[in-house]
């Protein structure tokens, strides 16, 4: 089987390669900048030198592969929506001209609702384009990753994080080494067909107020959470160095989600998975909070 990996630097598409070579699958894997693989994995993959947002070039880099694990590229620009509105007409281009059998499309929980979720309504415009592909899909609708909170190791040392969603609204947290799993193992299977939406919930739905607990026992640094404006939210990103576009789209994911928001994939043992953030929080968190300021 021939399968190719976006992102395969990205904190689920490292684990997707682990995984596919763990198999005895040698993926060709498509990253911007090659030299950053890690070095024990480069003998056991085919790495192409790609920009996602290049349709030509993805085309060509998926030439006669049977399968594609597919990820939207990060974006920092302005128009984030735009950005995700070009790397899903790289992925269209490379399934159609490429008659790619299979896709495993990383998208998010809140992208059912197409519209009204900030960043996430651009995920949620590259599942209806592969839809109306025909091609058979499994769109994976990931909780809130656990490796968000790197991105607010000062609030972490300072020991408050600031939110704008209710402190005892649950929502379901996932590691991404889980949607790897997960994400894998859709590749390898020959078991499903057609449209799919496999939710990705991680082990339990987790309050803010429950994570700040959980942190804390984790770390062992006290570490509580406040609930802030969203006029407060955007000044934080703006000094964060977000342009205006994508500090609305970061915020919008947020505020989207924060009221009368249904998942439409409710948790099963199929949508569960097993690592839980206290683990990973211990293992991974607690050294980089520790990590002096350079």
């Amino acid at each position: 089987m021939d399968i190719a990996v976006t992102t395969p630097t990205g904190n689920v598409g490292r684990h997707v390669v682990a995984t596919l070579v763990r198999a005895g699958i040698r993926p060709r894997v498509l990253a911007r900048d090659p030299g950053r693989l890690d070095p024990g994995i480069r003998d056991a993959v085919r790495a192409v030198p790609v920009d996602q947002y290049d349709a030509d070039a993805v085309v060509a880099a998926t030439r006669g592969a049977d399968a594609l694990f597919w990820v939207d590229p990060t974006t920092g620009g302005e128009d984030p929506l735009a950005d995700y509105a070009r790397a899903t007409q790289s992925v269209v281009r490379a399934v159609a001209e490429n008659g790619i059998r299979r896709v495993v499309f990383q998208s998010s929980v809140g992208a059912e609702k197409r519209h009204g979720a900030g960043e996430i309504d651009g995920l949620a415009h590259t599942e209806t384009a592969l839809d109306e592909l025909g091609a058979d899909v499994t769109h994976l609708r990931c909780g809130y990753f656990f490796t968000n909170l790197e991105l607010q190791l000062d609030a972490l040392r300072a020991g408050t994080l600031q939110v704008i969603l209710p402190l005892d609204q649950p929502m379901a947290w996932v590691a991404p080494r889980d949607i790897a799993e997960v994400a894998a193992t859709r590749l390898l299977s020959p078991a499903w067909s057609g449209r799919c939406v496999r939710a990705v919930h991680g082990p339990a739905d987790l309050t803010w107020r429950q994570v700040a607990e959980i942190l804390t026992a984790a770390t062992g640094r006290r570490i509580g959470v406040e609930r802030v404006t969203d006029d407060a939210m955007r000044t934080l990103l703006r000094r964060a160095g977000m342009t205006e576009g994508l500090v609305e789209a970061v915020l919008g994911m947020s505020t989207g989600l924060r009221e009368d928001f249904v998942p439409e994939q409710r948790r099963t043992a199929a949508t569960t998975t097993p690592t839980t953030l206290a683990a990973w929080a211990y293992d991974h968190l607690r050294h980089r909070i520790d990590e002096q300021v350079s």
